[in-house]
C-alpha cells in the first residue's frame, strides 16, 4: 500500500520532503505533482524503479526518459549543452519544457536512449519538486504519469492513490496540480524539433 503524504503546496513540510527522500534512497518509486500533471520519479541508481516506470506506464525500451534537474549547474553534469542550446533553454526555463540533448558520460548507459545515447532534461520551479531535488542531491529519474491509453497526465492525487496504490510507494499531494504535459523538444542535432505539443509554447521551437 502507498504512503499518502498530504503535502501544503506553497511552503512543503520539511519532514516530509525528508522522509520522502530517505525512503527514495531506499528505492522508494514516488507518485509528485507538478505544474504539468503528476510524474513519477525516483533516484538515478534506482534500477528496478525504472524499470516498474516501464511497466505502469507500458513503455518501449527506447523511450526518452528525462532527469529533473534542479538548476543549470546539475543539469550541465547530465547533458552536453552547447551556447545556442544554453541560450534557447534558458530562454524558457524554469518552465513546462522537456528537452532531449545529448547524455554525458554521467549518465547510466540504461537511462539513455539505447542508439542515441540522449535523455530528457527538465528544470521546474515546483516548491515541492525543488525540495526533493535539493534534499536529493542530484537529478531524480521521472517520467510524466499518463496511463497506457491515455493523452493527459493523472492530475488528482487521490485518483493516483486509489490506481496506483500497490505500484508505488509514496503519493505526495498538494491539491495543486497542471492538467497538461510539458512540451517536449528535441535540441539533439541541434535543431529544434518539437516531439510534444504540451503547457509550454513551442513557437520559439518552431521552424
Amino acid at each position: 500500500m502507498a504512503r499518502y503524504e498530504d503535502v501544503h503546496p506553497v511552503d512543503p513540510q520539511p519532514r516530509i520532503v525528508t522522509r520522502t527522500v530517505e525512503k527514495m534512497r531506499e528505492g522508494a518509486l514516488i507518485a509528485y505533482p507538478t505544474s504539468s500533471g503528476y510524474a513519477l520519479g525516483c533516484a538515478l541508481e534506482n534500477i528496478e524503479g525504472r524499470e516498474r516506470m516501464q511497466r505502469i506506464r507500458h513503455l518501449r525500451d527506447d523511450h526518452h526518459y528525462t532527469l529533473l534537474c534542479r538548476d543549470f549547474a546539475q543539469l550541465g553534469q547530465v547533458v552536453e549543452v552547447s551556447n545556442a542550446v544554453f541560450r534557447a533553454v534558458k530562454a524558457v526555463t524554469p518552465g513546462p519544457y522537456t528537452f532531449i540533448l545529448p547524455a554525458t558520460p554521467e549518465v547510466p548507459r540504461r537511462l539513455a536512449h539505447p542508439k542515441k545515447r540522449t535523455v530528457g532534461v527538465r528544470i521546474t520551479d515546483d516548491p515541492l519538486a525543488q525540495l526533493l531535488l535539493a534534499e536529493l542531491g542530484e537529478p531524480m529519474l521521472t517520467t510524466t504519469l499518463i496511463m497506457p491509453g491515455e493523452d493527459a497526465p493523472m492530475t488528482e492525487g487521490w485518483l493516483v492513490k486509489d490506481e496506483l496504490d500497490h505500484l508505488v510507494d509514496i503519493v505526495l499531494d498538494t491539491g495543486e496540480c497542471g492538467v497538461e504535459p510539458t512540451t517536449v523538444v528535441d535540441l539533439s542535432t541541434g535543431t529544434a524539433e518539437v516531439l510534444r505539443y504540451g503547457s509550454g509554447d513551442a513557437s520559439s521551437f518552431e521552424v
